[in-house]
């Protein structure tokens, strides 16, 4: 499987040069990646459309002032990456998808298609790495509601 980290090198420059958040031990480049294992574990469950996937993985939270409180930030992250799409190979449909993934992460629900659920799971997945257990009212998918009511992430628990 190929990641975007391996593939894009000159967006993951981008984010390195314009991320506060890029080096965070809580929401930078090692949860953006773990994040994007997560979503492409998950989109061979569903229809989640992986190119989208892998892309909110990198700017759902690169634009962060802080990994504290930061309302806002998904909806940065949002207008961030339609300002770089010169950088992402996505579709103008994708890209708005991405966009709406990003805009609406943190406490959305209700997720209009497959690839933001896929999305915003993979994201919440990741919540162990800062002590908070999945709530399995945050998840949509079989694969994750699984994981979280038997409390078995194995499947994810690989590093990549």
């Amino acid at each position: 499987m190929k990641y975007l980290w391996e593939t894009n090198k000159e967006l993951v420059n981008q984010l390195q040069r314009d991320s506060k958040s890029f080096h965070s031990p809580i929401h930078g480049f090692k949860h953006w990646r773990t994040v994007e294992k997560n979503g492409l574990y998950l989109s061979q469950f569903n229809d989640g459309d992986p190119d989208v996937i892998s892309h909110f993985a990198y700017f759902h939270d690169c634009m962060r002032v802080n990994d504290h409180r930061d309302d806002g930030h998904g909806l940065r992250g949002a207008k961030y990456a339609v300002k770089n799409k010169s950088l992402l190979d996505l579709t103008e449909s994708q890209l708005d998808i991405l966009y709406k993934a990003c805009a609406g992460h943190t406490g959305g629900r209700n997720p209009s298609c497959d690839t933001i659920a896929c999305c915003w799971e993979a994201d919440r997945l990741d919540l162990r790495r800062v002590g908070i257990e999945p709530d399995i009212q945050w998840f949509y998918s079989d694969a994750a509601i699984a994981m979280v009511a038997e409390n078995d992430y194995s499947p994810i628990d690989v590093r990549i």
